[in-house]
């Protein structure tokens, strides 16, 4: 039986379509054997840059280059090319490179990310196996709004866009705007409006509304990575649609913040009914507004984190949770006003009002105790953390006094925050109501310069300070920084607009 299953075998092996088997098989099997000794000559690729295409902001903080083959590392590293050049380390996962910047790109430019010569990690020594790759990207505009004082613009939100020199109104002319804050992807604003009458504006009218200003970029981050706002307009509504989100039928609107995710509004409130019942009431996307109960508060603002709200509250701050009747989180009786938070939380500036009526500003981090960095018998009015955390923008007075005089002398400088050293940069007109603000890219200072109308101009004023003074004229002013050079000179230019409350967007 074992001889004839033989023979039946080698017979069926004769056949031709079994010949012809064979011979594939083994030339197959040949050629498979060639390639894995000489190795694979594909070239290796850039299969995926994360910023191709994106226009980019503060927020985005690194792109990743993705490779079709395990590289080698180094020869990766030394060829990267950025032009304009931008500082940042490199770090890996596998096939995927991820490049860090150690500052945000300056925003209005546009970029290259060159590889031009790589290798893979199987090469031979200075055998150049990658294609050469070119990837673009771009940064926002340098854009921001503010409201305006005069001819058509008075009392309105304006968008001045400074690559394209563009300026257009977003509000309606029967609106006369009182403050704003930008949500975070720079398409909309949130505002407080009264209706324009000719009687002298009164902030306890003013209601809260959103206007889209017709930014709409293409961001790295991915589209749930940022919640839809409060009464969110749908993405393609056009500029200066706007949208009611909180009326002033019972309560009357004072102060508000807007969450760094732009899914919170937190308002303080007065009952018309009722001027007893007052504090800062919550809304939430998709929600009816709720008051937050409990100890009736003072100035406050909403953590980075978007999930509490720091307030002043009887002798100190308070951190509470933004849920009604929630207990406080935390209490800090040493401080009595905050003033900002750094993007991530970490560290915050506060205010100490000291027994000898001088004001003293903090550091409060997360670790460690606070830390004075400065002592004065003037006013702190604001704070701003650029990027990095390394510098204080902050805007102070200097107490004048003579005689029966007494003046504040506003001026604006830069704290650094390792040493606690002063530095003035500007000193500004004697006048309390200045708002400053922070580029996102941390390279220019935006401020105000008021004028006070006179008693003939105020009969039909619309526009007032914070102090309730009627707005004759204002002016704004750009202030370029050069973080890289903090002891450079530098110079406010005036821009050919005139305005108040100026904020960069995002």
């Amino acid at each position: 039986m074992t001889r004839s299953n033989s023979t039946a075998t080698l017979r069926s092996l004769t056949q031709p379509i079994d010949r012809v088997a064979i011979v594939l098989i083994v030339a197959l099997s040949l050629l498979i054997g060639i390639l894995l000794l000489s190795g694979n000559h594909a070239s290796a690729r850039v299969r995926d840059f994360s910023w191709q295409g994106k226009q980019v902001g503060a927020d985005d903080t690194a792109f990743t280059l993705t490779f079709s083959r395990p590289m080698n590392h180094a020869s990766v590293e030394s060829n990267l090319r950025i032009e304009p050049p931008l500082a940042g380390r490199v770090s890996w996962a596998g096939r995927r490179m991820a490049y860090t910047l150690n500052t945000p790109a300056p925003y209005g430019t546009q970029f290259q990310v060159k590889l031009p010569n790589a290798q893979d990690r199987f090469a031979s020594d200075g055998k150049v196996s990658m294609q050469p790759f070119t990837g673009l990207f771009e940064t926002h505009d340098r854009a921001f709004a503010y409201i305006g004082v005069s001819g058509e613009e008075a009392g309105r939100l304006v968008l001045f866009n400074l690559n394209q020199q563009q300026h257009q109104i977003l509000t309606p002319k029967d609106m006369v705007v009182m403050e704003f804050k930008a949500y975070p992807r720079g398409d909309r604003l949130l505002f407080a409006a009264t209706q324009r009458t000719t009687q002298p504006t009164a902030l306890t009218e003013q209601q809260l509304y959103t206007v889209t200003t017709g930014i709409q970029v293409e961001s790295p981050m991915q589209p749930d990575a940022q919640a839809a706002p409060v009464k969110a307009l749908p993405s393609t509504a056009p500029l200066g649609t706007v949208a009611l989100v909180l009326d002033n039928k019972e309560y009357q609107n004072l102060k508000f913040d807007l969450s760094a995710d732009g899914n919170v509004i937190v308002v303080q409130r007065v009952n018309r009914a009722n001027p007893n019942d007052f504090g800062p009431w919550l809304v939430k996307a998709g929600e009816a507004p709720q008051a937050l109960k409990g100890e009736p508060g003072g100035d406050f603002l909403i953590t980075p984190d978007s999930n509490s709200l720091a307030i002043a509250q009887g002798q100190g701050l308070a951190i509470l949770p933004l849920q009604p009747n929630a207990k406080p989180l935390n209490f800090l009786p040493k401080f009595g006003m905050v003033l900002s938070f750094t993007k991530d939380g970490s560290l915050a500036t506060m205010v100490k009002f000291n027994t000898d009526n001088t004001r003293s500003l903090f550091l409060v981090g997360n670790q460690g105790d606070p830390k004075e960095l400065l002592r004065t018998t003037g006013s702190i009015l604001s704070a701003r953390f650029d990027p990095t955390k390394q510098t204080l923008y902050c805007l102070l007075t200097e107490l004048l006094t003579g005689g029966n005089v007494y003046q504040e002398q506003p001026y604006l400088a830069a704290i650094d925050l390792k040493t606690a050293k002063l530095r003035p940069l500007v000193m500004l007109p004697k006048q309390r109501d200045v708002q400053v603000s922070l580029s996102p890219d941390g390279l220019a200072l935006l401020f105000d310069q008021t004028t006070e109308a006179t008693r003939d101009d105020d009969a039909g004023g619309q526009l007032r300070d914070s102090t309730g003074n009627a707005i004759a004229s204002s002016r704004l002013w750009l202030l370029p920084l050069d973080p890289a050079n903090p002891a450079a000179k530098i110079q406010p230019e005036s821009l050919p607009l005139t305005g108040l409350r100026p904020l960069w967007l995002p």
